[in-house]
């Protein structure tokens, strides 16, 4: 009993730290959004313009993102007779949980890998690498699977469309920012304004810095919870834990991998491509997973 207590408290905490990260990205881009009314002649007007616009760009995004990354990441469809174990681990899960059975696909490449995308339930596809396929059994498999089938059943995909419209509405804004003529104001405000254009200038380097900083870490948080409802939905955390550490120990990079689709993996697929090593603090805090030791923590905990 005390498992599953522990499983819906880290779910909850996963839940209130995404908001917390989100009400502070709209915080954060409301303050750029002030000082840069107050500095530039028209910004009232075309601020709500540049939102508009990064929001109808985000919605087709995101209603043709799920073909444009499948035919990026080279992925075939997986049949049931090629695939056993993949297809029906999927639909045990689907049918246990009450999802939709998604649409399956196979990436021909040994690094051992998968991902979700879609853009809700009804709409989602699984990819999985036939490194993975080939590495896991199929209790390992399972909690993959059902990591991934969490993202589909958490409505991740959604979440993370409108974190990228905010990222990509300051970072808009701020390409403005650099190139329309400045407002000094008459005599009498030149004080006050020079003041806020320093104020504004500050804002304009940080802001677009500090909002990927909340994109990641929002990321993060989703992968924290899709572990913990992948054990909700296996009741077996360690078939979860021995994936990981499969999949992280592997030192064969993902061919078809970019920074446009790392977030999507199970694990960071640019991990081992040269240059991405970083250090400590600064490369957990520019990824876009949280780093397997803790997930593994995480999930022992449960």
């Amino acid at each position: 009993m005390a498992q599953i207590i522990n499983f819906y408290e880290r779910q909850s905490e996963n839940i209130a730290k995404t908001f917390g990260l989100l009400i502070g990205f709209v915080v954060l881009f409301s303050l750029f959004a002030y000082f840069i009314g107050y500095i530039y002649n028209g910004s009232q007007y075309f601020l709500p313009f540049a939102f508009l616009f990064s929001l109808g760009t985000s919605f087709v995004s995101f209603y043709f993102s799920e073909s444009i990354v499948l035919a990026a990441s080279k992925a075939h469809k997986a049949s049931k007779k090629e695939y056993f174990n993949f297809y029906t681990v999927v639909e045990n899960i689907s049918l246990g949980t009450g999802l939709p059975m998604p649409k399956l696909y196979v990436i021909d490449d040994s690094a051992p890998n998968a991902f979700a995308t879609g853009r809700d339930k009804h709409h989602a596809s699984i990819v999985a690498t036939t490194g993975l396929l080939e590495s896991l059994n199929r209790p390992e498999l399972e909690g993959v699977m059902a990591h991934e089938l969490s993202h589909v059943g958490n409505n991740d995909m959604l979440l993370m469309t409108v974190v990228a419209v905010l990222v990509g509405t300051v970072v808009m804004v701020m390409d403005w920012f650099w190139r329309v003529r400045i407002r000094v104001g008459d005599d009498d405000d030149k004080k006050s304004g020079a003041i806020f254009l320093v104020i504004a200038l500050v804002f304009a380097i940080l802001t677009p810095l500090i909002a990927q900083l909340i994109k990641f870490a929002i990321s993060r948080q989703r992968e924290f919870l899709a572990d913990a409802t992948a054990v909700k939905y296996t009741r077996n955390p360690t078939g979860l834990v021995n994936a990981l550490i499969k999949v992280a120990s592997s030192k064969e990079p993902l061919e078809v991998a970019n920074k446009a689709t790392a977030h999507l993996y199970f694990e960071n697929p640019l991990d081992n491509v040269q240059g991405s090593e970083g250090v400590g603090f600064l490369k957990n805090l520019f990824s876009t997973h949280p780093p397997v030791s803790e997930r593994i923590k995480r999930l022992q905990e449960m």
